[in-house]
């Protein structure tokens, strides 16, 4: 349906997975600037939430909020509220906001970033993003406007993004791991932005892994692995997935 998505044929379904009694876990994936199919998502998810009143509630991003949509800037103002009452909400960092914060720290950043969906975030910023191929010094002007534009409590949450997350038999993270690695020794350039090696992997990574990243039609459950990066800049399709005890399934915007 999608030509810019990778086909990912499927494993076997995963191994039985829980996580601890008396919590759901949604865990949503790239949301890249589409603050609509955020709110659309979220309405979704409180109104699925009404089925599990006793329960402990987590929201989990997965990362890579900015870029390629229009609205970067006001879903990262989202998601620095409280995105549900009554809801944890866990924040994971993509490697798109790796990438915009080097922009901000890094001037020879700046034109890999440009090219990744930077200059959407930019004008949702209100900075004028420079032409392809401007000379440095125009790159240089509108990073130092973008540092001036963001605002402190958007720099606080996107230096306290975290790499990865752990509840129960699931670990959460943006791009993959490092297939054979132990977990507590994988590196954050893996969690952000690995693809082949973990994707093409069908070793048992002591967890059974959630991640967003590379982008699927529709979610990819593996053995090992459940990727639910549905394009939603593009598809309009933003993904959760909802997990309970033993049980797991989807709620998506279209």
């Amino acid at each position: 349906m999608f030509g810019f998505a990778r086909k990912l044929w499927s494993d076997p379904e995963p191994v039985a997975s829980h996580v601890p009694r008396g919590v759901r876990v949604y865990a949503v994936g790239d949301i890249h600037g589409r603050l609509d199919l955020l709110d659309q998502l979220l309405a979704q998810i409180d109104r699925d939430a009404a089925s599990g009143a006793d329960l402990v509630k987590y929201l989990v991003f997965l990362g890579d909020y900015v870029d390629r949509g229009p609205d970067s800037a006001m879903v990262i103002e989202r998601l620095c509220r409280e995105p549900l009452p009554g809801f944890g909400a866990i924040h994971l960092r993509g490697n798109h906001e790796a990438a915009m914060m080097d922009f901000i720290e890094k001037p020879e950043a700046g034109p890999d970033w440009l090219e990744y969906g930077g200059r959407a975030t930019l004008a949702s910023y209100g900075v004028p993003a420079p032409v392809e191929d401007a000379p440095p010094e125009h790159v240089d002007e509108a990073r130092q406007r973008f540092a001036a534009a963001l605002p402190p409590h958007h720099r606080a949450f996107l230096a306290g993004l975290r790499s990865s997350v752990a509840i129960g038999d699931y670990l959460f993270v943006h791009a993959g791991i490092r297939p054979g690695l132990p977990l507590h020794r994988q590196r954050d350039e893996d969690l952000l932005w690995i693809r082949r090696e973990f994707l093409t992997s069908h070793l048992d990574h002591g967890k059974l892994v959630v991640h967003g990243h590379t982008i699927v039609e529709q979610p990819d459950v593996r053995s090992n692995r459940i990727g639910i990066d549905t394009g939603a800049y593009a598809s309009n399709r933003l993904t959760a997935l909802v997990l309970e005890g033993g049980e797991r399934r989807f709620l998506c915007t279209v």
